[in-house]
């Protein structure tokens, strides 16, 4: 069966689909949706159209090589029978971790101490030294006490003896390393706000103007999610006027950011270009889960990360169709 990639996966993942006997193919000249029209899969590292399933006759599941939905139709899927799979918790390390690297980076300047030291001297780059500050004892905010949260308070608890609020819609299954907060308080009692939750309708705009007004004058926002999870015009007026600390931003609305951006300008301001999750190990890990679950549910077996469910019976349906109209 063919197998599409929407781009290049690990060499691990693709060796395991052609070892289970799949065709693998990355868009041609004639690009992806002349393969999706022949496609019984895809393993997803960009936006689907949104009425994929118009444009995919062939397919029998969306998997997406690492945790976020939000880059395929999950209704129009489930709708016409495709399944849809993700794997959580492969990124999880990878994405706690640069939470903490960009904290560490902001408060002990170790950036600005090594070009300081390189075009000014040692003195020069020495007196950085007169900010610099420890985590310790400081509050962190978690916005979406997942897979990535539950490992960043892991770290932020036992690892730097932080203070560690969360907030999730199911507060009883909040890990032990962090107390429950509501939105507001959290946003108001934080030196550090990570954004980790998925983007949906109810998570877009989540850090609003007036939550951002509540942040303490040095607080940081750091967002790992999705971009629009943050008003991005209400950031962007905060940080100007230098209400608020900064922002660590691995995410954007528009990506790539653009090079005529106002954020390029601001001192207040870590920009990554969405690499908080790439870690080698990572990407192995992600690239081989997204595969595993393509092999399943190409052999018409329940995947491992089911996102859809509700999808099976209508799954097997277009299954039988699909097997009955042949080649």
């Amino acid at each position: 069966m063919l197998v599409a990639l929407t781009d290049p996966i690990d060499p691990a993942g693709e060796a395991l689909l052609r070892a289970a006997g799949h065709d693998v193919q990355l868009p041609g000249a004639d690009g992806l949706d002349t393969l999706l029209k022949k496609a019984d899969a895809v393993v997803v590292r960009r936006k689907l159209p949104d009425d994929l399933a118009a444009r995919a006759p062939r397919l029998r599941g969306a998997i997406r090589q690492g945790v976020g939905l939000d880059m395929i139709p999950v209704g129009d899927c489930t709708a016409h029978g495709i399944l849809v799979a993700n794997v959580p918790g492969a990124n999880a390390d990878s994405v706690a971790e640069f939470a903490i690297a960009q904290m560490l980076a902001i408060l002990r300047h170790a950036e600005a101490m090594h070009a300081a030291l390189l075009t000014d001297g040692w003195e020069s780059s020495r007196a950085r030294t007169a900010t610099a500050s420890e985590l310790r004892g400081r509050t962190l905010g978690i916005v979406g006490v997942g897979a990535i949260g539950t490992r960043l308070a892991e770290i932020a608890k036992h690892g730097f003896h932080m203070r560690v609020l969360g907030y999730r819609r199911d507060r009883a299954s909040l890990p032990p390393e962090v107390a429950y907060a509501a939105l507001d308080p959290l946003f108001a009692e934080s030196d550090f706000i990570v954004l980790a939750c998925p983007l949906t309708e109810e998570t877009r705009g989540l850090a609003s103007a007036a939550r951002i007004a509540r942040m303490k004058p040095k607080a940081w926002i750091l967002n790992v999610a999705r971009g629009p999870v943050i008003d991005g015009d209400a950031l962007l007026a905060a940080l100007r006027e230098g209400r608020i600390g900064g922002a660590a931003l691995d995410v954007f609305d528009v990506q790539p950011l653009a090079a005529d951006h106002p954020l390029r300008s601001l001192p207040n301001v870590l920009l990554t270009p969405h690499a908080a999750g790439l870690s080698q190990e990572a990407v192995v890990r992600m690239s081989t889960g997204a595969a595993e679950d393509t092999i399943r549910i190409l052999a018409g077996e329940r995947p491992k990360n089911f996102a859809n469910p509700e999808a099976w019976d209508a799954s097997r349906t277009r299954r039988q169709a699909l097997e009955a109209a042949g080649p």
